[in-house]
Parts: C-alpha cells; sequence; structure tokens
C-alpha cells in the first residue's frame, strides 16, 4: 500500500531530515509513528501528501510513484490521503455542516453530493445532531471530530492523523483514538504520528519509531518509551 524505498531528505547541502528509510505499510494497518521533536516525523508525512519532494528515494502509495508528481496530479493524491493535524483550522464564520462541505465544495462536487455525503461523515464521527453549531460552540474534542469528519468526505484510502490529540484533555484524547481504531475498522490505512507513549502503549499496534531522521525501530505490536 504504502511504500518508501531509500528515502532521503535533505534540507539545504547539510541538513539531513531523513536518511534512507525503508518502510512497507499494508493496506488496512493501523500504525503510529513516534519520535521526539527534530526525529523526522513531521518530514515523513510531508512528503507522503507531496508537500516536498524526495531528495532520494522513491515513495509509492498504492502503486503510484509520488516521488516527484507533477502539481497537477497533487490534488488527485490528496483526496486518497485524508489529513488531520493538531491544529483544527475550522474555518469560524461557518458552521459544522458548512466547514465539512467546504471540501467537497472547493473539488467541485455538487450539491446533491454534498447534501449526501456530510451527514454521512458527521454520523460517522458522532456529530450528526451538531451540524448546525459553529466552531465556538464546540468543545476542542468536537471540533476535532469535525476536521476528521472533514478528512473523510473524499473517502480516503488512508487517513494520517498528525499529533490530533496534543491540545486535548486524557479522557478526550482516549475517545479520539477510540473515533481512529473505528475508521480503521472500516478499511482505512490509519497513521497516527504521535509523540505521547500514552496514546501509542493504549493502541497495541504497530509502533515505528524515528531518532535523527533514521528508522531504529519497528515493532509489530509494540511501546514507545521516552
Amino acid at each position: 500500500m504504502i511504500t518508501f524505498e531509500n528515502v532521503t531528505k535533505l534540507y539545504g547541502s547539510e541538513t539531513v531530515a531523513l536518511s534512507e528509510i525503508n518502510l512497507n505499510i499494508d493496506a488496512g494497518e493501523f500504525v503510529s509513528i513516534v519520535g521526539q521533536s527534530g526525529s523526522g516525523k513531521t518530514t515523513l508525512i510531508r512528503l507522503m501528501i507531496a508537500q516536498e519532494e524526495v531528495s532520494e528515494g522513491r515513495i509509492e502509495i498504492g502503486g503510484w510513484d509520488i516521488s516527484h508528481l507533477q502539481r497537477g496530479d497533487i490534488p488527485v493524491l490528496r483526496r486518497q490521503i485524508g489529513v488531520v493535524f493538531q491544529d483544527f483550522k475550522l474555518l469560524p464564520k461557518k458552521t459544522v455542516f458548512e466547514n465539512v462541505a467546504f471540501a467537497l465544495e472547493v473539488c467541485g462536487a455538487t450539491g446533491k453530493r454534498i447534501k449526501k455525503i456530510v451527514p454521512q461523515v458527521l454520523k460517522i464521527v458522532g456529530l450528526e445532531g451538531k451540524a448546525d453549531r459553529f466552531p465556538h460552540q464546540l468543545s476542542g474534542g468536537e471540533q476535532q471530530r469535525v476536521v476528521i469528519a472533514r478528512s473523510l468526505v473524499h473517502r480516503p484510502k488512508v487517513l494520517v492523523a498528525d499529533e490530533p490529540t496534543g491540545n486535548l484533555d486524557t479522557i478526550t484524547t482516549h475517545e479520539i483514538i477510540d473515533l481512529l481504531l473505528k475508521i480503521n475498522s472500516f478499511g482505512t490505512t490509519l497513521i497516527l504520528v504521535t509523540h505521547d507513549p500514552s496514546v501509542v502503549n493504549r493502541l497495541r499496534k504497530r509502533v515505528i519509531t524515528l531518532d535523527h531522521g533514521a528508522v531504529v525501530s519497528d515493532q509489530k505490536s509494540g511501546k514507545y518509551t521516552l
């Protein structure tokens, strides 16, 4: 499903963000990518969603080499990969429904399709009764659920969650992780980027540890210790 083959990413001539990364992630897997700040986690994700290009090596997703995409192909890739970030980036003057619908509108979806898809994804994330609320009327956990709903509108094959619980309390964190497990159970490949050992260790799923741009551990059902 996702393959990194000898992937190296350099910034300038001396800064090595990633060094000879070799990874295979199967369709339907739930994988946690962990490591301290500066370990290369964010760079790995940026390469995966074509925000950056590899310096050396190749990345393949679903049989498609995305290492050096043409600009016109990037939107196609990003409809296959949903992304959830720590900062919600919701539009404050739009309702929950409108925030989620916006991701479809920018891709030219019809009103009929929007009216069909948005309620479906809001139901998945447990917000079907809050479609008319505005972001400021929601808790942090509810706002993150809106972000997750927005990431699902194109029915992506892969969902990348980059520190999705960084701003949330412990109880809400567990609720969001349970939601990600639910989405994974539908067959969506789930990649969780985190520095929180409690989240990773509760999952008991595959754990890939990065340190100084290199994979130092890849455990099938592992733990993460600082």
